[in-house]
């Protein structure tokens, strides 16, 4: 089968398309013919190198979380899916190849069926973002009516966590550009305030005592913390480690623990189905093509996610 990855660590142009032995499912695991598979920031890190302390077998090194395609083999005991399903998929590279393959093996309960009427590259968006955002949500254990501020509300996680959200029935304060604040509204923010240094005093300005929790989109950090009421709670992706303020608890969010949770992969094609949850792709390349997309992802301003093709 076709994969693309790297050998040598690099930039973009180190992705090549290489050749390697197609697996096969084994006792309760599912094997997709992918189709399309989502290019996520967290793919240029196996790329480039930056997490080459994680063991990645086999080489070529193989990014992709998230794929979408059609189930052509499953093990024994699979119960979920059967052969010549349209599904969704969360895969994690450091178990083996990565979603950028022409086949990948996981367990069926990282694994459901698409959301009716998507296509193949809008439901590859979904899997690993949309359980980012839900884990992110689910760590901070906000009630219905608290408030939750999010940074980079225009970007794929930042709007899943805005939709989902306001789904659990929070009010939701986005921050947003102006060229982005039409977008933002349509994912349902209460309220939407203008990125920038002062972004936190311009939160506070509409959750005067701070807001129940926050979820840092767009990795702001420390610039944003005091926007957090006493007691509130803070989401991280990319491992912050706080700023020592006792006052307001860092949650490290690492989305790899929910890649058996199926039923909250149902459930985000559920939201999607009921028109709760919407799917954003920037723009599709064949395989050989994977370096153009993320050249234009790390240029950044994407809205939505850039994917590749099968």
């Amino acid at each position: 089968m076709r994969v693309v990855g790297v050998k040598d660590f690099g930039g973009p142009e180190a992705l090549q398309v290489y050749e390697v032995e197609t697996p096969h499912a084994g006792p309760g695991e599912v094997r997709i013919n992918v189709r399309a598979a989502a290019v996520n920031p967290t793919d240029t890190y196996t790329r480039n190198g930056s997490r080459a302390g994680v063991p990645h077998t086999p080489i070529p090194h193989v990014p992709g979380m998230d794929v979408a395609g059609v189930v052509d083999e499953v093990g024994e005991g699979v119960t979920t899916v059967r052969p010549g399903d349209d599904v969704m998929a969360m895969v994690i590279p450091s178990e083996g190849y990565g979603g950028y393959s022409e086949y990948v093996v996981v367990p069926q309960r990282s694994v459901t069926l698409m959301p009716w009427g998507k296509s193949h590259a809008e439901a590859c968006t979904l899997p690993m973002n949309g359980l980012t955002a839900q884990l992110s949500l689910d760590m901070l254990n906000l009630a219905p009516g608290q408030t939750l501020a999010v940074t980079g509300a225009a970007g794929t996680y930042g709007a899943y966590v805005v939709e989902l959200a306001k789904a659990a029935g929070l009010r939701v304060i986005a921050d947003s550009s102006e060229a982005d604040e039409p977008l933002v509204r349509s994912l349902g923010a209460d309220v939407i305030v203008r990125r920038g240094a002062d972004v936190a005093q311009r939160i506070l300005e509409h959750a005067p005592g701070g807001v129940d929790g926050l979820a840092d989109g767009s990795v702001q950090n420390e610039l944003v913390t005091p926007a957090v009421r006493k007691g509130g709670g803070f989401a991280t992706v990319r491992g912050w480690s706080g700023n020592d303020n006792p006052d307001v608890t860092v949650h490290h969010v690492w989305v790899r623990t929910y890649v058996q949770e199926w039923d909250k992969l149902e459930r985000l094609r559920e939201l999607v189905e009921s028109g709760s949850m919407s799917l954003r792709v920037a723009g599709t390349f064949p395989a050989a093509e994977a370096s153009e997309a993320h050249r234009l992802l790390e240029r950044g301003g994407a809205r939505g996610r850039f994917v590749i093709e099968f």
